[in-house]
C-alpha cells in the first residue's frame, strides 16, 4: 500500500509559482480523525490570502473543504467507504488541507454527504452553503417574509446566501458593483438588484425598515448597513470583497443606530463545541440540490493540475461563483 500522495504545496509567499506540486507522507490515521480521500474540493480567497502571507496562519498544504470518501476512521463515527464533506478544523491554516489526494480531520469537522450527485456539483457546496446557512438562520434567524439586504451577492457565497433565502420565503435585495450583474441576481429570485455604493443606505427606499443584513464586502460598509436597519433588525458582517482593512476609529456611540444588532460570523469556528458542523444540515442541502429544489453547479471546474489556472481566476475576480477542483 503506498504510503505517499501527489499534493499541492506553498513553497513561500506570494504569487502563483509558490503554488508547486510534488509527493509527501500520505496522512496516517489517528483516534478522533478521519482521513478521506479527496475527490473534489472548492476554491475560497481564504486560500489566496494564504499564498499571498496576508493570512495569520497558512499550512504547507492549502484548502479549507474538501468532498471525498472515508479512507479510515479509527473512532468508527463514519463508515469507511462513506460520502463525506470537510471543512475548517484547521485545514489549510494549522493542519494540511485539501490540495491533495488524501487528507485528515477532526470527526467534528465531517459531514455525512450521501446525496446523488457528481463530485464537481458536491464540492460546491460545503463551506459556502455551511456558512451562509449558518449566517441567515443562526446568527440573523431569517423568517419568511423578511426584507433582506444581501451585499456583494454575486460571489459564490453571495449566491449561496441568495438561493437559500429566497428558498426560505424572504424578500432579498441584494447588490453588486457590477450592473451588468443584475440579469443573474434577478435570475437567482431576488426581488431587486441595486449597484453596491459605500452609502446605500441613502439610496434605498426600505432604509430604516430592513429586517436584515448580510453584509460581504466587509468593514468598509458594516456602518452603512446598520444605519439601513429597523428597530431590532440584525447585520451579520461575513465576509471582505472590500479588503481587510479595520474600520477606522469605530466608536459605537457615534456611529450605531441604537436598537440595531451587529454581529459576526467566521467559518473558521466550524467543529468547535460551540459550532459543531453537525449544527448544519449539510445532508439536507445536499438532497435539496439533487432533488432540483436548491440550483447549486459550480460556475467552473477544474482538473488537480491546475490548480495555479484556478488561483488566477480568482485573483482576477473573474469566478463569477463557486470554482472547484476535481482530484
Amino acid at each position: 500500500m503506498t504510503t505517499q500522495m501527489r499534493a499541492i504545496v506553498l513553497d513561500g509567499f506570494g504569487g502563483l509559482d509558490h503554488l508547486v506540486y510534488t509527493d509527501i507522507p500520505k496522512p496516517e490515521p489517528k483516534p478522533g480523525e478521519v482521513v478521506i480521500q479527496i475527490k473534489a474540493f472548492g476554491i475560497n480567497h481564504a486560500e489566496m490570502h494564504m499564498r499571498r502571507g496576508e493570512w495569520a496562519e497558512a499550512a504547507e498544504v492549502s484548502g479549507i473543504e474538501c468532498v471525498g470518501i472515508v479512507e479510515s476512521c479509527p473512532g468508527g463515527e463514519f463508515p469507511v467507504g462513506a460520502k463525506v464533506a470537510a471543512l475548517m478544523g484547521g485545514l489549510g491554516r494549522t493542519v494540511n488541507g485539501s490540495y491533495a489526494e488524501f487528507t485528515r480531520v477532526r470527526a467534528a469537522n465531517v459531514a455525512l454527504i450521501d446525496a446523488d450527485l457528481p463530485w464537481d456539483r458536491l464540492a460546491a457546496l460545503p463551506e459556502t452553503y455551511a456558512t451562509a446557512w449558518t449566517c441567515l438562520f443562526r446568527n440573523i434567524d431569517l423568517q419568511p417574509g423578511q426584507t433582506l439586504v444581501i451585499r456583494g451577492a454575486t460571489s459564490s457565497f453571495g449566491q449561496a446566501a441568495v438561493k437559500l433565502a429566497v428558498n426560505a420565503g424572504a424578500r432579498v435585495i441584494a447588490t453588486t458593483r457590477s450592473p451588468e450583474r443584475f440579469a443573474l441576481l434577478e435570475s437567482l429570485g431576488v426581488a431587486r438588484a441595486e449597484q453596491e455604493v459605500p452609502d446605500l443606505s441613502a439610496r434605498i427606499a426600505e432604509s430604516g425598515t430592513v429586517d436584515a443584513v448580510l453584509d460581504l464586502v466587509g468593514n468598509s460598509t458594516i456602518l452603512d448597513s446598520l444605519d439601513m436597519l429597523r428597530r431590532g433588525g440584525t447585520a451579520c458582517l461575513a465576509g471582505w470583497l472590500g479588503g481587510l482593512d479595520p474600520i477606522p476609529d469605530f466608536n459605537p456611540l457615534l456611529q450605531m443606530a441604537s436598537g440595531v444588532n451587529l454581529t459576526f460570523f467566521g467559518s473558521f469556528v466550524f467543529g468547535s463545541p460551540r459550532f459543531p458542523l453537525s449544527d448544519v444540515p449539510l445532508g439536507d442541502i445536499a438532497r435539496q440540490v439533487a432533488d432540483g429544489a436548491l440550483e447549486a453547479a459550480p460556475s467552473r471546474v477544474f482538473t488537480f493540475d491546475q490548480i495555479r489556472e484556478a488561483h488566477s481566476v480568482m485573483e482576477s475576480g473573474e469566478a463569477g461563483g463557486k470554482m472547484v477542483v476535481v482530484v
